[in-house]
């Protein structure tokens, strides 16, 4: 019985351990083939809600979606989007902008990594 449970728990551990304690390392960055696609616009919407949230009282400017241009994504105990988004300011100005969004599915949230003019 004891053989038993020495054998269960040397195959066992390793699993487990892989599973808390490990990072596993990110896959390699892959193109996005439809950026249009609505899941992909939906990232592309709340990168740019999100900046405009985090930038309120520092800058004048607030920007609108217009469309994603490009965007690959990778995954990394999530889901990373790397997206190039078309955005008007409120002068009506379309500007090119990169955001990176994580969005991990467990706990069903995104956060903004990055944003910046391009």
């Amino acid at each position: 019985m004891m053989k038993s449970f020495i054998c269960l728990s040397l195959i066992l551990f390793p699993l487990v351990y892989n599973v808390e304690g490990l990072k596993i390392e990110p896959s390699p960055w892959k193109p996005i083939k439809n950026v249009q696609l609505g899941a992909y616009v939906e990232i592309g919407k709340y990168a740019i809600e999100e900046h405009n949230k985090q930038s309120k009282g520092i800058l004048k400017e607030i920007l609108a979606f217009v469309k994603n241009v490009q965007g690959k994504e990778q995954y990394d105990n999530g889901l990373r989007y790397a997206l190039i988004i078309a955005a008007r300011n409120s002068d009506g100005v379309a500007k090119n902008y990169e955001a990176v969004v994580f969005e991990r599915h467990v706990m069903q949230d995104r956060v903004l990594e990055s944003f910046k003019a391009i």
